[in-house]
This record gives structure tokens, C-alpha cells and sequence, in this order.
């Protein structure tokens, strides 16, 4: 009957929830009304408690109160918010982490937290550097593993903060069975030449790398190797990066299309997707457009645009096409007293770009800095126009 109730009574809270989020003395009636016939103490209200105490509310309050309705009454969820306090968790923060994790407030102290911070401070962690986990991984923190996990990544991640930012992406590194999924991918990226600082940083970008099935992972691996990017060297890392979790045939496409677009050989597609992944992402409009921009007006050579990230990265902007109109005319108008790589000319700071290529040219070319700013607000002058 309870269990019927219950049930029902969720069903009336998610629907009032939706229909007034803000409605507090709705909620209060409907627990009220809804409530079971026999209360664990009467006087401990833990509605109000959610709401008024650990300031909750709408379907977080909801979902709080569920997982807490048995409590009669605030002395353990009292000692676990002075706990959070203590490390220094913000009222905002614990009221985000009960939210996450409701039954975080019926772990005990003495028996639980306090001992696995004194674990986990000698392993070498920082009491805020804690917190910042507790926040991430709440549910985690809770698990009779946490230490023995933390005692794994703490090593391979190098330092607490790099081991915080993959839990930022991935909290289920500290949920993942160990021995099946953890030590196995780990081994094996080993086995492929990587060293453990690049295991870690492969990690935080490609978050699913070390908890993926181990099969799954050495897909990975093979289609990485398609690319003509061997174990051991020293692009394999950003070929793993690059590929992530892409099916073979996906890949296949892309790399054919970057091929065919760019004109690159074999090794030139593999060593452009190693510097800039974001190639692999990129919509094929884009990428033809910035093409046919380096390739038939810049002239840049498709082997150099491969080996330039930066500029591959920057070349469809503005700001590139107006460098680019200001380059050309200084040569035409023989201003330009060296030669300048693509490359350099693309990722100088603006302040030196203008000391260099504009104010030089003052009293030759009075007209260039004015023209330069046109084109980059994306105009081009009769004076670019008229170029070669």
C-alpha cells in the first residue's frame, strides 16, 4: 500500500513540478496530503529540511526528499553538512552536491568520511583539493573503492589537479572496474609506446580512453595505425586524440574527402589530422571553402598547409584574408623587403603585424592601414581588387 502510495505520489510531484517549479506551497500540500499514515517521528519535518535547511527546491527538492523521506531526524545529515563545511565546501557547493547525491547525507562521519579523507590526504591529496572531488564525484566518494582507485590514477595522472580535470570530464574513471576495464587499456597504451603523462593527457580528451571496453580500444588503436601513423612514435599519441572513437568507416570518409579537397598524399592527411583533430570535425563547406581560399588565391603549397596547423586553424578568417590582400600588395608595389612564411604572417599578434607590414608604409602607401581595416571588417578596396 505504501510502495502504492509512493508511487503515486511521485507521479503528482513531477506533475506539479512541471506545471509550477516555483510553487513551495503546493509542494508542502501535496506532501502533506500525500503523506504515509504512520511518520518516523512527526516533529522532524524533512520537507522543510530540504527545502528550508539544505535550500533546495522544485524537482531537486523532489528527488532529495525521496531518498531521504525515512530519516527521523537532522543530527546525521546535520554532522555531514559541518563535515562539508569543515573541508571547505560553500553552502552553494553542498547544496549542488546533495542535489547530485541526496543519501550523501546519511553517510556517517566518524565512520565513513572522516576516515577516508585521512585515507586519501595520505595519498597525497590536499583537503582542497578534496573537496573538489567531493563536488565532482559525491556517489564515488561514498564507495568502499574510492581509495584503491585514487591509489591508481593519482601516479598515472601525475598530480591531483590533472586527475580533478579528467574527473571534470570523465567522474566514472572512479566507477570503472579496475581490473576489467582500467589496468587493461592502461597496460596496453603502454605497450603502444605511450608514457604515462601521455596516457593521462590522451585521457582528458578522449574521456571514455581508459574505462572503454578493452576491445574497443584496440579498434582504436588499428584505425590509428590506418593512418600511417606507427606504435612508438611520437605522433601516435595525437593520432589516438585525433581518431577517438570514430568508426573505421566514418574515418575512412573524412580522411578521403580531406584528401581529395586539399590534395594531400597519405602521409600529409595523417600529419595534418595529427596537429589539428579538429579537421575530423569540421563541416565539408568549411573546409572547402578554406581550401579553395590557401590553395588557388594564397598559393600555399598543400604539403605546407598539412605541416601548419596554426595556419590551417586560422586561415578562413577575415582578418587572414586582409593579411593576405596587404602581403601581396606590398610585393606588388616592391614595399616588401624579405620574404615571409605563410605560417608566421597568419599567427603574428596584431600589434606586430602593424608595426611590421603597415606603419612602415605610412608616407608610400598612405591609403594601406585604412584598406587593411576594411578588409578585415570583411570589404575589399578597389585597391586589393585590383591585385594580380
Amino acid at each position: 500500500m505504501l510502495r502504492l502510495r509512493s508511487s503515486i505520489l511521485t507521479q503528482a510531484l513531477s506533475s506539479s513540478s512541471a506545471a509550477f517549479p516555483n510553487n513551495s506551497s503546493l509542494h508542502r500540500l501535496l506532501f502533506a496530503t500525500a503523506a504515509p499514515l504512520s511518520s518516523p517521528n512527526p516533529s522532524f519535518a524533512v520537507w522543510d529540511y530540504v527545502e528550508d535547511t539544505c535550500g533546495l527546491n522544485g524537482r531537486k527538492a523532489f528527488r532529495a526528499y525521496a531518498k531521504l523521506s525515512h530519516l527521523n531526524s537532522s543530527s546525521k545529515p546535520d554532522a555531514v553538512r559541518a563535515f562539508l563545511a569543515d573541508l571547505g565546501l560553500s553552502s552553494g557547493s553542498v547544496a549542488a552536491l546533495i542535489a547530485r547525491d541526496p543519501e550523501f547525507l546519511c553517510a556517517k562521519v566518524d565512520k565513513t568520511l572522516s576516515p577516508k579523507v585521512a585515507e586519501i590526504t595520505g595519498l597525497g591529496m590536499s583537503r582542497p583539493d578534496i573537496a573538489r572531488l567531493l563536488s565532482l564525484a559525491p556517489k564515488q566518494f561514498r564507495s568502499r573503492t574510492i581509495v584503491s582507485k585514487l591509489q591508481h590514477y593519482l601516479p598515472l595522472f601525475g598530480s591531483s589537479e590533472n586527475l580533478l580535470r579528467a574527473l571534470r570530464r570523465n567522474a566514472y574513471l572512479l566507477s570503472s572496474d579496475l581490473d576489467k576495464a582500467v589496468k587493461p587499456n592502461t597496460e596496453f597504451l603502454r605497450e603502444c609506446g605511450l608514457c604515462d603523462a601521455e596516457i593521462a593527457n590522451l585521457c582528458i580528451h578522449v574521456k571514455w580512453m581508459l574505462t572503454s571496453n578493452p576491445e574497443r580500444v584496440r579498434m582504436m588503436v588499428a584505425i590509428a595505425e590506418g593512418l600511417g601513423v606507427p606504435r612508438g612514435s611520437r605522433m601516435f599519441g595525437q593520432a589516438l586524440r585525433a581518431v577517438g572513437f570514430r568508426t573505421k568507416e566514418n574515418l575512412t570518409a573524412k580522411v578521403e574527402y580531406l584528401k581529395n579537397t586539399f590534395r594531400w598524399s597519405d602521409a600529409e592527411v595523417a600529419i595534418a589530422i595529427c596537429r589539428a583533430s579538429m579537421l575530423l570535425s569540421m563541416p565539408k563547406d568549411l573546409l572547402q571553402r578554406r581550401a579553395n581560399f590557401l590553395i588557388s588565391e594564397v598559393r600555399v603549397e598543400p604539403a605546407y598547409i598539412a605541416s601548419n596547423f596554426n595556419f590551417m586553424l586560422y586561415c578562413g578568417e577575415a582578418q587572414v584574408r586582409a593579411r593576405h590582400y596587404v602581403v601581396k600588395f606590398l610585393k606588388e608595389n616592391g614595399l616588401l623587403d624579405r620574404e615571409w612564411s605563410h605560417n608566421t604572417i597568419v599567427t603574428m599578434l596584431e600589434k606586430v603585424f602593424m608595426e611590421k607590414f603597415i606603419c612602415p608604409h605610412k608616407e608610400a602607401a598612405p591609403h594601406l592601414a585604412e584598406d587593411y581595416a576594411a578588409a578585415r571588417s570583411g570589404k575589399v578596396p578597389a585597391r586589393f581588387k585590383d591585385l594580380p
